[in-house]
C-alpha cells in the first residue's frame, strides 16, 4: 500500500498493536506450557493468555519483535517502507524518518527483516533454466577499517587486487532462473523470460565450493548456463545439464547472459547508491537477500507488506 494507505490504517501505536495482533491470532499461538490454541489478548500489558492454563505469552516472544523495545509502529512502518521502495533504504535514512534518536536499534530491526526476507526466500530451490555468474561486490572489514586510521598517507592508498582474487571484494554466487521467450521480444529488452533470483555469498569460488551450495539452492532437474569459468567444470555431478558458453565479446555475452548480468549490476547500483560500498563482510548477504527478495516478488504489489509482517510474527523467522 502507499503511504497515505498505511497511515489511514495505522494512524498511531495502538492501532499497529491491533495490527500485530491479529495478525497472530490468524497464524495461530500454542501454550508452551499445555498446547492449546485458545488466548484471549491482556491490553494492560500486552500479552496472549491461554484460556486453559492461563500462561502468558508477550506480543513480541518469539516474533521478529522480541527483545526489542522499539515501538510497534516503528516496525509496522519500516516493514512498509522497505517493501515499498524497489531499491532501498540505507539505517541512518530510516533512523531520520522515524526520528528516533539512536543509530544503533534502527540499524539492528533492519537487519532483522532482512533475515526474515532471506528465511522466505531459503524455502525454494529454482528449477528450469539458469543463468550462472559470480559478482564481485565491495565491503569493508573491521581490520580494513583499522589499517585505515593507522595508514597517514591518505592521499596514496595502496592499491588492491581486483576480481576474483580480490582481498576487499565479496564473492557471490548469482543463479537465475531464465527461459527463452515464446514472444518476439521488445525493442531493447532480452529475449528470455526472468523467473526467481538467488545471489549466495561464498566463501571461495572453488568447484566443490560452489556444487554444494547448488545442492541447497538448485533442483537436481535443473538445466544451467554458464561460462568457462572451471569452478563450475563440475556442475553435472548435481545437476541434470550444464551447458558452457564462451563468449569473449561483451555486447555479445549479454545477450547469451542477460538476466544474471542485469541483476548483478543493478544489486550492485543499490549497494553503491545507497550504502556507498560501506557494508562489512558478514552482513553483505543480508543486502543482497533484500535485493532478491524484492526481485522475485516484483509483481505482489499491495499484498509485499503484509506477507513479510506475517513471516516476521512468525516463531520460525530466525
Amino acid at each position: 500500500m502507499n503511504l497515505r494507505k498505511f497511515f489511514e490504517k495505522y494512524p498511531d501505536e495502538s492501532s499497529c498493536i491491533e495490527g500485530f495482533k491479529k495478525k497472530r491470532l490468524e497464524i495461530g499461538i500454542v501454550c508452551k506450557k499445555c498446547g492449546h490454541l485458545e488466548h484471549s489478548f491482556r491490553k494492560t500489558d500486552l500479552k496472549f493468555q491461554c484460556k486453559k492454563c492461563g500462561s502468558r505469552i508477550s506480543l513480541r516472544s518469539g516474533t521478529v519483535m522480541e527483545n526489542s523495545n522499539l515501538p510497534f509502529q516503528y516496525w509496522m512502518l519500516c516493514i512498509e517502507l522497505m517493501t515499498l521502495s524497489k531499491k532501498s533504504f540505507s539505517a541512518l535514512e530510516m533512523q531520520r524518518m522515524l526520528g528516533h534518536k539512536r543509530y544503533e536499534p534502527i540499524w539492528l530491526m533492519m537487519h532483522k527483516i532482512r533475515r526474515v526476507m532471506s528465511k522466505l526466500d531459503e524455502k525454494y530451490k529454482l528449477d528450469g533454466c539458469i543463468e550462472f555468474d559470480e559478482g564481485f561486490f565491495e565491503r569493508v572489514d573491521n581490520k580494513d577499517v583499522i589499517e585505515d586510521k593507522d595508514d597517514n598517507n591518505k592521499d596514496d592508498p595502496k592499491p588492491g587486487k581486483r576480481g576474483r582474487g580480490s582481498e576487499r571484494q565479496a564473492k557471490v554466487l548469482v543463479m537465475v532462473e531464465s527461459e527463452p521467450s515464446i514472444s518476439a521480444p521488445k525493442k531493447g529488452k532480452p529475449n528470455r523470460k526472468v523467473g526467481y533470483l538467488k545471489m549466495v555469498v561464498m566463501e571461495d569460488l572453488k568447484s566443490e565450493t560452489i556444487n554444494k551450495e547448488v545442492q541447497k539452492s538448485v533442483e537436481k532437474t535443473a538445466s544451467v548456463i554458464s561460462d568457462g569459468y572451471t569452478g563450475y567444470s563440475k556442475l553435472k555431478e548435481v545437476i541434470a545439464k550444464h551447458q558452457v558458453i564462451v563468449e569473449p565479446d561483451k555486447n555479445k555475452s549479454a545477450k547469451v547472459f542477460p538476466w544474471v548480468n542485469s541483476t548483478i549490476s543493478n544489486a550492485k547500483k543499490v549497494i553503491l547508491g545507497i550504502h556507498h560500498n560501506c557494508i562489512n563482510q558478514q552482513y553483505v548477504q543480508n543486502y543482497l537477500d533484500e535485493f532478491c527478495y524484492k526481485f522475485n516478488r516484483r509483481y505482489f504489489g499491495d499484498k509485499l507488506s503484509d506477507r513479510l509482517i506475517i513471516a516476521a510474527l512468525e516463531t520460525t523467522w530466525y
